[in-house]
This record gives structure tokens, sequence and C-alpha cells, in this order.
């Protein structure tokens, strides 16, 4: 993909997460085709895919498998082996604690969404937070995520650990594998998706941890979140300024080079050299800050495009079918 996908925002997909899928019966080309992803994703090990893109695939998933439980038998189901690198790390760890740590830096390999640790009067709460602009989070992305913290922390310590409470925003599941495999009491239609579990768990020691094996692997998980955390390109640096342009209701080229401290042709110059211009970077931005908007169903489509500096709705919905092929009420339709 081209510059305009920021490192912080690439998400892999490697040939368990598809392995994992076929084994509980579901056709991973089926999944490919209706998240509308490309024919070679499948077969590139190093390929990448934006938020967007694997939202599209769990949302794929859900509407596929016909199983509210899916998510949470693809992370039950897996060995330890063949989870991501992330994870087997952590499962080296002193404790829990350590091991969420450790696992909530690394997976940023990859994919962007950070796990929130809020401790508080022997009680810790584990929300999941994706990069802003990305709408709210699958159902299922949601239960894989809180299904890999509690794996991690059986696993780890040999214990069938239980939390404390389980806050959904999803519908109420028709399935009796949510509750048999969190054992706690869950609520659904929540405000937020939330895991909280006895803060004594964390401090659970991990039989399996190796000192020796953490100093072998440590080092070059480390060089490759070096390579994500560089400080981002220029172009990326032209958009974010963009999208505070936009919310000031100034997305013109005299004031992007206020800002960025250039002269407007010093800035079209180096632009060019990236291989861009002020014009495609202001649609990029659009696009980015646009399934922000979007995602937000108070918000009719006439304000979205008000709000992205477009001088009426036509032109909007016509950016819009060039990035998505639907028009911007179908794609809030489907992934909201």
């Amino acid at each position: 993909m081209s510059y305009l996908q920021n490192s912080a925002e690439r998400c892999k997909l490697p040939s368990v997460f598809w392995q994992s899928i076929e084994q509980l019966g579901l056709d991973p080309a089926l999944i490919q085709q209706h998240a509308q992803l490309p024919r070679a994703l499948l077969l590139n090990e190093a390929a990448v895919v934006s938020t967007r893109q694997l939202f599209a695939v769990w949302n794929a998933i859900e509407a596929l498998s016909e199983d509210q439980s899916f998510a949470i038998k693809m992370v039950r189901d897996t060995p330890s082996a063949k989870h991501k690198m992330a994870f087997l790390a952590a499962l080296y760890a002193a404790d829990f604690r350590d091991a969420i740590a450790r696992y909530s830096r690394f997976k940023r390999l990859c994919s962007p969404d950070r796990i929130c640790i809020d401790e508080h009067q022997g009680r810790v709460a584990f929300t999941i937070q994706w990069p802003s602009g990305t709408g709210p989070a699958p159902y299922f992305s949601v239960d894989a995520g809180f299904a890999l913290v509690l794996e991690l922390g059986r696993r780890g310590t040999g214990k069938h650990l239980v939390p404390l409470e389980l806050n959904l925003r999803r519908p109420a599941a028709d399935s009796e594998t949510h509750s048999s495999y969190f054992g706690c009491p869950i609520r659904y239609g929540a405000e937020q998706d939330e895991l909280t579990m006895s803060a004594a768990d964390l401090d659970l020691p991990f039989i399996e941890h190796n000192p020796d094996v953490l100093h072998m692997m440590t080092p070059g998980l480390t060089a490759a979140m070096r390579e994500i955390e560089a400080p981002a390109g220029f172009c990326e640096q032209v958009i974010e300024v963009l999208k505070r342009a936009l919310a000031a209701g100034r997305p013109s080229l005299q004031y992007l080079a206020q800002e960025l401290l250039q002269s407007e042709r010093t800035l079209q110059r180096r632009l060019a050299s990236e291989g861009t211009t002020f014009s495609a970077l202001l649609n990029e931005t659009r696009r980015q800050v646009g399934y922000h908007l979007l995602a937000d169903t108070s918000l009719e489509l006439k304000e979205v495009a008000y709000l992205l500096g477009y001088e009426d709705v036509n032109s909007y919905y016509r950016a819009f079918r060039q990035w998505e092929t639907v028009s911007p009420g179908q794609w809030r339709f489907s992934n909201t």
C-alpha cells in the first residue's frame, strides 16, 4: 500500500489466523471475498491491511459463520505455539501482570489496538482502544480480544481464572459459549466493552517463566517495534495538520504552509518530491476523518459533508464512491 497508510495503523493477518478460521469450518476465501480484500492476501504472509479492512474481515466472519461464539472458539482452540508471537513471548513472563505488559506492547506488531488497564480497589478493568477514526470495533473483534487476555492468564498460570464481570456493547449472544467460557456475569448492551478481573490474579506466577527465552526473544521484538514507532513520514505529518485544519474550517495550502513554517512554493516542491500533491493529501484526510464522522450516527450525511469541507453533498458522494464504491449511507449501514 502507498505512503497514505500510516505504519501505526497497519494490521497483519498471518496464516495461523486463516487456519483457525478454516478449522472451525469456514472457508477463508469466502471471508476474503465478503470483506472485499485483495485476492492474493491469503498467499502473502507479509501482507498488511488497514484497520478498516481488518474490521471488514471480522464483520465478514460474523456474517458468514452464523455462530456468535466463533471468535472465542478461534482463540480457545488455537494451540499456544500457533498464536501470535506476542502471545507466545508473554507466556514466558514472570507473572500475569508482566505477561499483559509484554503482550500489549508486542501485539502492536500485528494490530494497532492497545490494551488499556485501570486498576482500582483490587479490581482490574481491561478495555481495548483502537486508533481514532476507525469506528466501533466489531463484536467478534472484541470477543477475540478479551478471550486472548483471559486465555493468556489461564495458560500462563495453569489455573482456570474467572473474571469478575464482563460488559459488552453487543446484544445478548444466542450462545452458551460466552457464559461458559468467561464464567462470570455478562451485561450485554453496555456503553463500552470492558473485562474486569481480580487484581490478585495479575500477581499469579507463570508456570513456564523462562528468563533465557525472554532474553532471546525480546531484542528481536523490540527492534521490530522501533520500526513501527519511528516518527511519521512527512506525508503523515501533513495529514495530521490537515485534520486539525478541517476542524478549524481552514484546509488550504496557505494554512498548511504556515503551520509547517514553509513557503507555499517550498511546500509544493516537497510534496512533489514525495510523489503527491496537496489535493491528494486533502482527499486522504477527508477519507480518514469521514469514517470517524460516519460512525457518529447522530450526524446527518449533509452535516458530514459540511464538516469535511465539501461545498455540497453530491461532491462528497462522488468522492466517497471513489473510495468505497458504495454511498456513505450504505457504508454507514454496514459498518455501524
